[in-house]
């Protein structure tokens, strides 16, 4: 390395050495020293992962551009300066963590600054859930909470999502505040970090949570919808297995090539249930199973996201996969049923049949920006999902997205349609005719440049198409200049006649996501494959407009 920015590049190496807690890490940055590696060494050390909104997320390994200990030291020292900032001098941070590399380690490095920097730490027993970590906080009555996980990330990332003490997600302005006191950690030399003087909860908390599980379904109501279940290589299943067994439904069967935590996720690209053949096992076992189930279910690797697929002799599979806004709508119209009262809640790129649903109630609605760190903050909430499988069923208990609590509920929602012989496809029907055939799809361009986002965008906002799929465009809104009831976020909203598109970059992955939603009247249930085939054409010419005005 001939020149300055190589020199300083090798200074920065080896000053982050110097101060590196983890051997593996140490190992792997020597080695790039030794060699000299400028393009490994720009790779790590040309910027610092931001803490934003979504905490930290990134790949494992050496280097401020990485997730690793020494990243998680100065997060952890950050977060505690902001709490004693706060006035929370010896508040109670509780800390959770998935079965990813190097999870434990990063908690119990969170343990130990939270106890050097004065406050008190409680860390959950094992790996679990993240919904158990965000019910942990409120019913411990902690100032804050961290979730070491990357959720669905792929194998090699992982990721320190943090909660305030009413068990929800950050929002700004606390996110920029950490994020300063973060950077205010000169070296890690500086953070304190004993050994011991930490509190690793029993089970009792997770008892605690799974006994509030039962609070989510209606007393009495029928039990008998069968499953297959995968927990995706992550946390799930036992948690799940408790809670089924408690509300008296039929125990799960399970993929079980896809049971027990594995933080390599040997039999999925991705393992995100929403991603092509992550649920092909699931099928699978599904089909080998007698009986036949009523249901697949899915968590995602830490638990707080809920796939289900419903049999259908038309798919492939024999299997289909509900989108997430079909949960939603069900989940939705199950509550009301059951006389639900409180605001209904959903992002703005959720479909806007959960509007429909909850005027006819007479229930309020309210939109939010993307994320339950917007949601789970809805005044008077009482339902709140995602279309990216996310739900929120027991907003007192959990202030968060649940993959458990939800899964519960749609299987008493197919429990109680099998005891009338039908079906949630014959209840998704039924909610067409009534508001109308909501049909949603996404175009999600995954790139290597994030640049590439960027140009996307700005074409966008320079040229903002006048008609997509032979639909004129009403009204275009940059959601950077927010709205009256959105604080600003960089994303476009596009309404047609009939239709409605947001494109926004994704806030956890190098992705580029565009919602669409076409709406097509039903005055019958006889007409309803003549309206999915229109809905079927319109977004196939959506996704084709958009991809071509946005240059992807």
């Amino acid at each position: 390395m001939q020149d300055a920015t190589d020199d300083d590049l090798l200074a920065r190496a080896k000053a982050w050495l110097a101060e590196d807690p983890d051997p593996d890490t140490r190992a792997e940055l020597a080695r790039l020293i030794d060699a000299e590696d400028h393009a490994q060494l720009t790779a790590r050390f040309s910027g610092t992962l931001q803490f934003g909104t979504a905490g930290l997320r990134g790949e494992l390994g050496a280097g401020p551009l990485r997730m690793n200990r020494s990243v998680v030291i100065r997060a952890a020292a950050g977060l505690a300066a902001y709490l004693k900032k706060q006035g929370h001098t010896n508040g109670l941070v509780v800390i959770g963590y998935d079965a990813r590399h190097k999870s434990e380690d990063f908690a119990r490095d969170t343990a130990a600054v939270m106890t050097g920097a004065g406050l008190r730490a409680a860390v959950l027993p094992r790996p679990l859930p993240t919904p158990v970590l965000a019910f942990a906080i409120r019913h411990l009555g902690a100032v804050a909470g961290v979730e070491v996980t990357a959720s669905h990330n792929p194998p090699r990332d992982n990721g320190y999502k943090v909660y305030l003490g009413d068990g929800s997600q950050i929002v700004p302005p606390a996110d920029a505040e950490i994020a300063a006191e973060i950077d205010a950690v000169r070296t890690l030399h500086d953070v304190p970090r004993p050994t011991t003087g930490w509190r690793t909860l029993t089970d009792d908390v997770l008892d605690a949570y799974l006994t509030r599980t039962d609070a989510v379904l209606a007393e009495h109501s029928p039990r008998t919808a069968r499953t297959v279940y995968t927990a995706m290589h992550g946390v799930g299943k036992d948690t799940l297995l408790a809670a089924f067994e408690r509300a008296g439904f039929p125990q799960p069967v399970l993929v079980a090539e896809q049971a027990d935590p594995d933080p390599d996720f040997p039999t999925v690209a991705f393992p995100n249930p929403e991603e092509p053949g992550a649920m092909d096992l699931a099928f699978a076992t599904a089909r080998a199973t007698t009986p036949a189930p009523d249901l697949v279910i899915a968590n995602d690797p830490d638990a707080d996201r809920l796939a289900v697929a419903v049999p259908d002799p038309t798919a492939a599979a024999g299997w289909r996969m509900l989108r997430g806004d079909e949960v939603g709508a069900l989940l939705a119209a199950h509550l009301v049923t059951r006389g639900a009262r409180g605001t209904f809640a959903e992002s703005i790129v959720s479909s806007s049949l959960l509007g429909r649903i909850a005027a006819q109630a007479g229930v309020p609605h309210v939109e939010t920006l993307t994320g339950f760190k917007w949601i789970a903050r809805v005044e008077d909430i009482r339902y709140g999902y995602e279309e990216a499988l996310g739900y929120c069923v027991d907003p007192e208990g959990v202030r968060d997205k649940d993959g458990i609590t939800a899964a519960l509920l749609i299987t008493e929602l197919a429990s109680a349609l099998k005891s009338e012989g039908r079906t949630l496809l014959d209840l998704l029907d039924d909610i067409a005719v009534e508001h109308g055939l909501h049909a949603t799809d996404q175009l999600s361009v995954r790139v290597e440049d994030l640049s590439l986002i960027a140009a996307a965008m700005h074409r966008l906002r320079e040229q903002p198409p006048t008609a997509l799929a032979g639909l004129p465009v009403t009204r275009a809104e940059d959601l950077t200049r927010g709205t009256d009831t959105l604080p600003p976020t960089d994303g476009l909203r596009y309404t047609l006649e009939g239709a409605r598109v947001i494109v926004r970059p994704s806030g956890t992955e190098p992705k580029l996501k565009c919602y669409l939603e076409v709406v097509v009247p039903v005055a019958a249930h006889a007409d309803l494959p003549s309206a999915r085939t229109k809905a079927t054409d319109l977004l196939t010419a959506l996704k084709q407009d958009l991809s071509t005005a946005a240059g992807i």
